[in-house]
């Protein structure tokens, strides 16, 4: 199974609420690996929605983050990429979960280097979303490393409730409902429920 959308799947309409472009897109919970701001070693990713339904991510790979002596871990990368791509999904305003992830490793980057990720959603059917992203070193338009395709699949708040741990699912619900009394004047407010992982 490829990431290749149907033929007939169309392009979806940005929601109103989403973060305008140039806006930093919300970490989803303080302690994702991606973009939570109180995990001691995960990326720490910072994602800025872009124009239309695209997203811009950047993060530094540090030594937490090698596989080979120097090098980035694949799978971490993976990861890198799977979190920009999932933030594409605060476009919308439904929580979404990734279903499949396709990367093509270009080149190796080294600890030190930072990524550059571009990201788009292509195109939409059903309750999937199609997505596309390009993670450059250097700069914006430095080198290609890495090549990525996604699927995610949109999901409800039982989702998360069902399959999560309770006690983080809880932990995430108080640590979004405080986040949201911040953002009262933001383009974001609350959606009905809440979004683990939008």
């Amino acid at each position: 199974m490829h990431v290749n959308p149907p033929e007939e799947s169309f392009i979806p309409t940005r929601n109103r609420i989403a973060p305008q472009p140039g806006e930093p897109i919300p970490t989803h919970y303080k302690w994702c690996f991606g973009c939570g701001v109180d995990h001691p070693t995960g990326l720490h990713m910072q994602v800025t929605a872009g124009e239309g339904l695209t997203a811009e991510g950047v993060f530094t790979v540090t030594e937490n983050h090698q596989g080979a002596p120097g090098l980035a871990h694949g799978g971490l990368l993976s990861a890198a990429i799977d979190e920009v791509l999932g933030s594409l999904n605060w476009l919308l305003g439904v929580p979404a979960v990734t279903g499949r992830l396709e990367c093509d490793f270009r080149k190796p980057v080294p600890v030190g280097t930072t990524l550059y990720i571009h990201a788009s959603i292509e195109s939409m059917h059903g309750r999937k979303v199609y997505t596309r992203a390009q993670a450059h070193m250097f700069d914006p338009d430095g080198p290609i490393a890495i090549d990525a395709t996604a699927l995610f699949v949109q999901v409800n708040l039982e989702h998360f409730v069902t399959n999560g741990n309770r006690a983080e699912v809880d932990a995430a619900v108080t640590d979004r409902s405080s986040r949201w009394r911040d953002m009262a004047d933001s383009h974001v407010p609350p959606v009905a429920g809440f979004e683990v992982n939008p």
